[in-house]
């Protein structure tokens, strides 16, 4: 495999393969067109399967071929554990592609097996604004500024005000998303912590066993109500285990 191909970079060659995931040998092929409506084959090697169909000659975005590579994988995934790429990843010839199952096999067999019987579920945390009054009343310093400004109201006290109650609610709600990371983690075979910013303070996604799904959603339910004056919390899922697959192993050393 190689790294995504760049949305409508020239120069994507129509002989590249289009690769969707790798799954233990032995699967059926996906019924689902791939992406540009290609057929979707199967290359075997090393007891492992890479689903893959033609590259187009012209590689974007497009909504149809995002839904495409997804109802791919979904057939993939229905039929076992599965390692899936994300939109975009090609290898240049069929030999290339079966020398690296060959020379990563026992790498991928091993992801393979992390995966098996898991799914992905992404939780989200942004932050609640607005829960001013209990943050001045639990924290010394605000409350002394408010009252300041209440007494001597002018325009740089209110934005110093501004600024420090935004900070606040800030820091709350990382705490918050500590909280909730303390509840689910335990729950989860692994995590994957994802990008965050000022608004969005939590980002995470949790490698959760089948069986254990409707239990973390419940868990995740009780927390949102734990932390609802902070923190708001969403869960995408289940999903293919993107956010734990690596298509090549770590170099020494790492």
């Amino acid at each position: 495999m190689t790294a995504p191909a760049s949305a409508g970079a020239p120069g994507t060659a129509l002989k590249s393969l289009y690769v969707y995931g790798i799954t233990p040998a032995g699967i059926r092929v996906p019924r689902s067109p791939g992406v540009d409506g290609a057929p979707v084959r199967l290359l075997t090697g090393s007891g492992l399967c890479a689903a893959v169909s033609d590259a187009p000659a012209r590689l974007l975005p497009r909504r149809r071929d995002l839904l495409a590579h997804q109802a791919v994988l979904d057939e993939l995934a229905a039929q076992g554990p599965l390692l899936p790429m994300r939109f975009a990843v090609l290898s240049p010839r069929p030999d290339t592609l079966l020398d690296q199952l060959s020379a990563d096999v026992d790498h991928l067999k091993r992801q393979l097996d992390e995966v098996r019987g898991c799914v992905e579920l992404n939780v989200k945390g942004t932050v609640v604004p607005g829960h001013f009054a209990d943050l001045v009343r639990r924290d010394d310093g605000l409350r002394t500024l408010a009252l300041r400004t209440r007494r001597r109201p002018d325009y740089e006290a209110n934005v110093r005000l501004g600024e420090a109650l935004a900070l606040g609610v800030r820091r709350e709600a990382r705490r918050a998303a500590r909280e909730v990371l303390d509840r689910l983690t335990p729950l989860a075979v692994r995590t994957a912590g994802g990008t965050t910013d000022e608004q969005q303070v939590l980002s995470t996604s949790f490698l959760v066993r089948a069986e254990d799904e409707r239990r973390f959603r419940k868990a995740v339910d009780t927390g949102a109500r734990a932390v609802g004056g902070r923190l708001a919390l969403s869960v995408t899922g289940p999903l293919p285990c993107y956010s734990f697959v690596e298509a090549r192993p770590a170099p020494a050393g790492r």
